[in-house]
């Protein structure tokens, strides 16, 4: 009989996805729970999205624009980059399964920083290929060890930056150095999904980079800053030589009509983004200040989110805060077995974390 899955699939774990908010409270017995465990938006989507959506949802009937026309021009405007060096994805989940299904063989190897975004190496075992993980180094990029983790199979390189779940950034002379040494066929996957939050100058961007190393692929998305997670829209920068074979892998319809809508919006939602911006900084400096009091150690970030240490272990102090309706993110699938990690609330939300923590712990 044959076998079903191909090899490695029955290998990988399934990612972690926690269940709705309402289905916890009704298995808890609990009400008014609050969420700081995905990094989302806690000012919720911006308002002129909302609006747009509002007026384009009698257009459902319709299938998306294919190629992402207006999209692509307001994102060109923004970039400075050309409408045929970008390509959209149905978010930067997407975009990362297009690189491997476009550029991956079976057999190949893909060098990725650890701990790091999960999905990197899902994907890459998904799609049969051998993943090589570079340990951070005091929870940093370390991006000269993974230069020499590269070898003569290696097809691609992902970074996050800032790298999830650190919240560290890589800074330019790094990067250029890492870029400048790098063999000329392997393709780097710079994941910036955190980068609207960075305000220091010294950290890597992948805009400045593109023109230089051809071989480049920056990802974009809106689910941070802009507040649309739940519509699944990102975007990726490129040489048009990368993005053209992209396309050629990629479905025609794979980004939806309100989703391509809303982006639009939000691109020009100035106030909303300033105020997002604001209630981090705001967020970071009370959550901060309030864990220094406790005796508690963190890691800084130029994130919406950051670790902190616990005693007891984070998967007990995450078990602890959810039965008092307070949501966060255990570390131990990232191999940080005593941290939690937390986004930035509203001030009411910041205000309940710390007076619950405070509390589990005694």
């Amino acid at each position: 009989m044959k076998k079903l899955p191909r090899d490695g699939v029955e290998d990988l774990v399934p990612y972690p996805p926690g269940k709705p908010i309402e289905e916890l409270e009704r298995e808890l017995g609990i009400r008014g729970s609050i969420k700081l465990a995905s990094n989302e938006n806690p000012l919720g989507p911006s308002p002129l999205a909302i609006q747009a959506i509002r007026e384009n949802a009698h257009k459902v009937h319709r299938y998306p624009d294919g190629s992402g026309y207006y999209l692509k021009q307001k994102i060109s405007e923004k970039t400075a980059i050309a409408p045929e060096r970008i390509i959209l994805g149905n978010g930067s989940n997407e975009l990362i399964e297009l690189l491997i299904r476009t550029f991956l063989s079976p057999g190949e190897n893909v060098v990725q920083a650890f701990p790091t975004f999960l999905v990197y190496e899902k994907v890459v075992k998904g799609a049969g290929g051998h993943v090589t993980s570079v340990p951070l180094k005091n929870l940093r990029v370390d991006l000269v060890a993974m230069s020499r983790a590269i070898k003569d199979h290696t097809k691609l390189v992902f970074i996050d930056n800032p790298n999830n779940p650190s919240g560290s950034v890589v800074s330019k002379a790094d990067m250029r150095a890492f870029l400048e040494d790098l063999p000329e066929d392997v393709i780097v996957a710079l994941d910036e999904a955190y980068g609207d939050f960075v305000t220091d100058a010294s950290a890597a961007r992948g805009l400045d980079l593109l023109d230089r190393h051809p071989l480049l692929f920056v990802m974009r998305t809106f689910s941070k800053l802009y507040g649309l997670a739940g519509l699944r829209i990102g975007y990726g920068l490129s040489s048009r030589k990368i993005v053209d074979f992209m396309n050629r892998v990629r479905q025609p319809f794979n980004v939806n009509l309100l989703a391509q809508i809303a982006a639009c919006a939000a691109l020009d939602d100035h106030e909303f983004v300033e105020k997002t911006r604001r209630t981090v900084k705001d967020g970071l400096q009370y959550l901060h200040r309030a864990l220094q009091e406790m005796g508690l150690s963190y890691r800084p970030t130029h994130t919406n989110f950051f670790l902190i240490k616990v005693p007891q272990g984070g998967k007990r102090i995450y078990e602890a805060m959810l039965k008092k309706g307070v949501i966060t993110r255990a570390m131990d699938s990232y191999g940080l077995t005593d941290h939690i990690r937390i986004n930035i609330g509203l001030k009411e939300e910041n205000e309940r974390f710390i007076r619950t923590l405070k509390t589990v712990l005694g």
